[in-house]
């Protein structure tokens, strides 16, 4: 894919994210445009209790899926955009505001591409272990960010049935359930 050039960047939109029109040449010199959402990295963990088998989502507002489907909420695992802090220490936060959730071990799952099409967010995807002791306040999410997030602790065997059902559909949420079958296939036992 060798010749292709971005020749101009123009701001179209500065906001919560910025809306890019890059103008790119192609290898033949023709020349097309192309809308880009600018955004930061963002980290998602998979919280999963070992003892219970038992992970932790969350349900919060999600515009775009009301936009399209009409649900105001989506099921989805703890993320955040990092804020110039590492992504370790992002889903540490993100899971102590989202789901008063303190994590120690974060087990690193990739670093992917969110929509290369269209953005230039990148995610960072882990899964952590935590027990009980670990859950030491409610989260909820940000007040001064309009966060009103509705913590759910779902056991394994459910979890699986949601992904078998196709109830799970945010993607980076997808992604970390199967990680965790595949990483920790002792969890899915019967219990």
């Amino acid at each position: 894919m060798a010749g292709y050039k971005i020749r101009q960047v123009e701001t179209l939109h500065e906001g919560w994210r910025r809306l890019l029109k890059l103008t790119v040449e192609m290898p033949d010199g023709r020349t097309m445009a192309r809308e880009v959402l600018n955004s930061a990295d963002a980290a998602a963990v998979l919280p999963y209790d070992p003892e219970q088998r038992k992970v932790i989502l969350v349900r919060q507002f999600r515009a775009p899926v009301m936009h399209v489907e009409g649900q105001p909420s989506l099921l989805e695992a703890v993320a955040g955009l990092l804020d110039e802090d590492e992504p370790e220490a992002c889903a540490k936060r993100e899971a102590m505001e989202e789901a008063g959730l303190r994590l120690r071990d974060l087990e690193r799952v990739v670093t992917a591409w969110s929509t290369p099409g269209i953005t230039t967010e990148r995610l960072h995807l882990f899964l952590a272990p935590y027990a009980s002791a670990d859950r030491v306040e409610e989260g909820g999410g940000l007040a001064e960010e309009h966060e009103d997030i509705e913590v759910l602790e779902i056991g394994l065997n459910e979890v699986i049935t949601m992904l078998e059902q196709g109830a799970i559909t945010d993607m980076k949420t997808l992604v970390l359930i199967q990680a965790l079958q595949l990483r920790h296939p002792e969890l899915f036992g019967k219990v």
